[in-house]
């Protein structure tokens, strides 16, 4: 033992030792994460030029594990494994650019939740093309506590690509610059006694503070790290001679996240003048669609290791291995449900979720009418861009082509529970009228 150590007593030794640990921790993940993996993207790119690495028949590859080379899941695994070095690098991030964020309002943010298989994903895309939001993309992956570090890092060494559909199997494509649900994964660094192993606890339904471990920093963690992505969207926009959005203000925070169903209440604390919609979905076609995209995650995972630990990582337990459904008002002790493979338990899901939004909807939680969406997109859209508080109404309308008429499900076919179709087409009915009109 040093000879400093041993005159500070065993329980500073441990504690000397435990920081002498994490200093070495921080030096390697610097190291992988800023040096190696840099040259190995680069070197990567450089194959691709020369045609050394030739695309796969057929396109793009329909694994994920295909479209991330060795290096990208390697380099995954240590971003995610060192989550709390990133926490600190947060920490260190705020100081850096303390300047360039301080003022910085975070205005009228949007978030999208609702249960997936609801049009969230694209109603996010339709919203950010109108340039007034910003969100988490792909380029934010795997750091996505330290937007600006690693955005200062990874522009040297970015690849460019076309889009390719997504594991969903839905026909929707995804790119680089995709907007995607990320956020996920920093609730769930800070709160974490809220993600059991079969479910997740909803926050307290009265939107006071979580008394999670570390939970009293997340509310300037937040903050801070959407101010973040809004001033890396600014300087991009400024570098390419764009204006910062469609009225010409900085851009504002736009998150798609079903899990935000969980805390709906703990949003509008955090974000008063928020905008929450939550697309509403007939309920057989919606519960036939989850069972659908449970049962093709299934097999996904069942092949596809690092897909299921991707997903898990970045806090999607929608489907699948992954599965760890939404506790809703404790839904899940009440009554035992049926396995996830039978229709009736996403019945039972849809149930609990849209009772618990009729229960505690407030002021700032928009409903959207998926259905009437699909319909009729050019009128829902114009709806939507003055809920949102878009400066020009019609400014969606481009977008109207690419909602097509939803799929209808046979309710005999799926076996589903007679009482409990009649329980939740009420709850639908009631729901309906209270949509953006």
């Amino acid at each position: 033992m040093p000879v400093a150590l041993a005159y500070m007593g065993p329980g500073a030794g441990i504690a000397a030792f435990g920081a002498l640990l994490a200093m070495v921790g921080v030096f390697v993940f610097m190291v992988v994460g800023f040096v190696w993996y840099p040259v190995q993207r680069l070197r990567t790119a450089a194959r691709r030029r020369r045609g050394k690495q030739a695309a796969p028949e057929g396109g793009e590859p329909a694994k994920l594990e295909d479209r991330y080379s060795a290096p990208d899941r390697f380099l995954h695994r240590v971003a995610f494994a060192t989550i709390p070095i990133q926490r600190a690098l947060a920490d260190l991030e705020d100081r850096i650019y303390a300047g360039r964020i301080a003022n910085i309002e975070i205005e009228r943010p949007v978030f999208i939740a609702s249960l997936p298989r609801a049009g969230t994903t694209l109603l996010l895309e339709t919203l950010c093309s109108s340039g007034a939001f910003v969100a988490h993309t792909y380029r934010h992956m795997p750091f996505l506590f330290i937007p600006l570090l690693w955005n200062a890092i990874s522009r040297r060494f970015r690849l460019r690509g076309g889009g390719v559909e997504r594991a969903h199997g839905d026909g929707l494509t995804i790119g680089y610059d995709s907007a995607e649900a990320f956020e996920e994964a920093l609730w769930r660094a800070f709160h974490r006694n809220r993600y059991l192993p079969d479910r997740i606890r909803p926050w307290p339904d009265d939107g006071s503070a979580s008394c999670d471990d570390a939970a009293s920093e997340f509310d300037t963690f937040i903050k801070n790290h959407m101010r973040k992505l809004i001033a890396l969207q600014v300087s991009q926009r400024q570098g390419q001679g764009q204006a910062n959005s469609e009225s010409g203000n900085a851009p504002r925070y736009i998150s798609k996240n079903n899990g935000n169903l969980s805390r709906l209440t703990q949003i509008t604390r955090l974000f008063p003048d928020a905008t929450v919609l939550v697309p509403l979905r007939n309920p057989v076609d919606h519960a036939a669609s989850l069972l659908r995209a449970h049962l093709r995650f299934e097999e996904v995972h069942a092949r596809e290791p690092f897909t299921r630990r991707y997903m898990q990582d970045v806090g999607h337990f929608d489907f699948g291995a992954n599965l760890r459904p939404i506790d809703f008002d404790h839904w899940l002790d009440r009554a035992p449900p049926e396995p996830a493979d039978d229709a009736n338990f996403w019945l039972t899901y849809w149930r609990a979720a849209f009772t618990h939004i009729h229960a505690n909807a407030n002021g700032n939680i928009v409903l959207v009418d998926y259905d009437g969406l699909c319909a009729e997109p050019a009128a829902h859209l114009e709806r939507i861009a003055r809920k949102t508080g878009l400066a020009e109404p019609t400014i969606l309308a481009p977008a109207s082509g690419r909602f097509r008429a939803p799929t209808r499900y046979d309710a005999a076919a799926l076996g589903m529970d007679e009482a409990l179709l009649e329980s939740v087409a009420e709850i639908h009915r009631e729901l309906l009228p209270r949509c953006v009109d």
